[in-house]
């Protein structure tokens, strides 16, 4: 039974021409990460949201500091929400910069701080310094 068009429409947006299928990634996992960026990159396109502040900072955590983004939206002094992110990537992918259009996106339409936490991870990492950060 083949695939519905909008199913591979959808899977298609995530290869980029001339990569390789998800099947024959690179082993070298840096080479993995920067497709992904490459992948969200062309997947997210578009200018990113209008932030009333976005900062970079860290967080102390037991294993040493966490970094994470802060994003304020714009539109009053606050008092706001907070809304804690953390990427998706299977704990070996992924970073705060794959998810700043998205988290951009949803401080402003929720009217909240969103902090996206850049978790380590493996396999420099393992199991489970992620969570442990």
């Amino acid at each position: 039974m083949p695939l519905h068009p909008q199913a591979r429409a959808f899977i298609d947006q995530f290869a980029p021409p001339g990569a390789p299928g998800l099947d024959e990634l690179p082993v070298p996992v840096s080479e993995i990460r920067q497709l992904v960026l490459t992948m969200f990159g062309a997947t997210q396109g578009g200018t990113p949201v209008a932030m009333a502040k976005v900062e970079d900072r860290t967080v102390p955590g037991p294993a040493g500091a966490i970094p994470v983004r802060v994003y304020t939206p714009e539109g009053g002094d606050g008092p706001f929400p907070l809304l804690v992110y953390f990427h998706g990537g299977g704990w070996v992918i992924c970073n705060v910069d794959t998810h700043d259009v998205p988290c951009r996106a949803l401080a402003k339409a929720a009217g909240c701080v969103v902090v996206s936490v850049d978790y380590r991870l493996a396999p420099e990492h393992p199991f489970p310094a992620a969570a442990a950060a």
